[in-house]
């Protein structure tokens, strides 16, 4: 994923650095695809890792010896 963006990222790098006919056009939208894909690519491996141990952090939260008991079968599950 990575790799992918890091492409299309420098893929859009002559686009935004044009001078020439229709550079009014090319450059802003470039200038915004390439901020797209740099903030997406730093939210998904930053922020979504951070994000997904923060929430499934819940088993340290249950003292010792809770019992849950689940809804299909009438097990108990201790923890």
């Amino acid at each position: 994923m990575l790799t992918t963006a890091l492409v299309a990222s420098l893929g859009f790098v002559p686009m935004a650095l044009n001078t020439g006919i229709g550079s009014e056009v090319q450059r802003p939208l470039a200038t915004v695809v390439i901020g797209g894909v740099i903030s997406s690519t730093l939210l998904t491996l930053f922020v979504l890792p951070a994000l997904y141990r923060l929430l499934h952090s819940h088993k340290e939260t249950f003292p010792k010896g809770t019992t849950f008991s689940t809804a299909d079968t009438k097990e108990t599950v201790n923890v």
